[in-house]
């Protein structure tokens, strides 16, 4: 509106000669490209406005503690910087009732009685596929390194009859079966070195996502909360969906990163990340008063980093 001069940039416009409200669109490339929106000037001017109207499929979160203007308030209210998404998802967000339906059946059926939960989500991207066994490679190196699931062998004796009732469950979140499939059979055709029993779920397998379908959307919200219950969370790198279920946890994953031109074979098949917060993978390009690409320059404030799983992606942390 600034650009076609719809409206006066002019910090002292009144209100009265401002629209009643204004539409905000701030998708994933769109923000990227926005070189305004993010700054204090530009700001000061939609808070005259009555109301906005926002469409964004990004969390900008890491976007906002980069203005100044902003910056005292959110550590108000927010003085564990890296907590914003946690609060934010278990105070505001609220499922609808058939997909808190959806996560009472299977929690009440396959993890109440678990004592360790154990969530694992995979990601394949259409754009970067990866192979199931090389993928499935990553998960075992991962697992190993980590010790996140349990080790199988022959059961040593006194770890079995140290704890012989322990139940862990593993579950699965993943458009495709074999993963599941995979994990099962191991769990299946082998005991496990402590005795402990295991029990490996997959509540869907849907193997396309289906944006626009709701009752698809309702399983994935579901998937999101029950892998947020989970004591341990390994997530796939650059997966939103990853994201909110360890950012509602508020607990740090551990981020499985698939071999491609991005993450080299020799580099750790995984990582832990240090901040429970959503990584935003294209932020705004900040062009405020002759600031330059926030991707390019130095982060002004020593909170805000690159994200684990992408270079230019910027979190928050501590």
């Amino acid at each position: 509106m600034v650009e076609n001069k719809t409206i006066s940039d002019d910090v002292d416009i009144s209100p009265e000669s401002l629209p009643a409200l204004v539409y905000l669109h701030a998708e994933n490339v769109n923000m990227h490209l926005q070189n305004h929106i993010f700054c204090d000037d530009d700001q000061r001017i939609l808070q005259k406005l009555n109301w906005m109207i926002l469409r964004s499929d990004s969390y900008f979160t890491a976007a906002l503690f980069l203005m100044p203007m902003y910056e005292k308030e959110l550590s108000q209210l927010f003085p564990v910087k890296e907590s914003v998404f946690h609060h934010l998802g278990r105070y505001i967000l609220q499922p609808a009732n058939p997909v808190w339906q959806i996560i009472e059946r299977f929690y009440k059926t396959y993890l109440y009685n678990a004592d360790e939960k154990i969530g694992i989500q995979i990601r394949i991207f259409p754009q970067a596929p990866v192979p199931f066994e090389k993928m499935y490679q990553r998960i075992l190196e991962c697992s190993e390194k980590e010790k996140l699931f349990p080790e199988v062998g022959p059961p040593n004796i006194t770890n079995a009859t140290s704890n012989p009732t322990k139940h862990t469950a593993i579950i699965v979140v993943s458009l495709f079966s074999e993963y599941f499939e995979k994990i099962k059979s191991t769990y299946y055709e082998n005991s496990t070195l402590t005795g402990e029993m295991v029990a490996v779920y997959q509540p869907s397998h849907e193997v396309h996502q289906k944006t626009h379908a709701q009752f698809h959307n309702y399983k994935a919200l579901a998937e999101m909360y029950l892998l947020s219950y989970c004591d341990k969370i390994v997530t796939s790198a650059g997966s939103t969906f990853g994201y909110v279920s360890h950012g509602l946890a508020g607990s740090m994953p551990w981020i499985i990163r698939p071999p491609s031109w991005m993450y080299p074979g020799n580099g750790p098949a995984c990582i832990k990340s240090l901040s429970v917060e959503p990584c935003l993978h294209s932020p705004p390009i900040i062009e405020c008063k002759g600031k330059d690409n926030v991707n390019d320059a130095e982060i002004p404030v020593p909170y805000i980093k690159h994200c684990e799983d992408s270079d230019s992606g910027l979190k928050i942390f501590g």
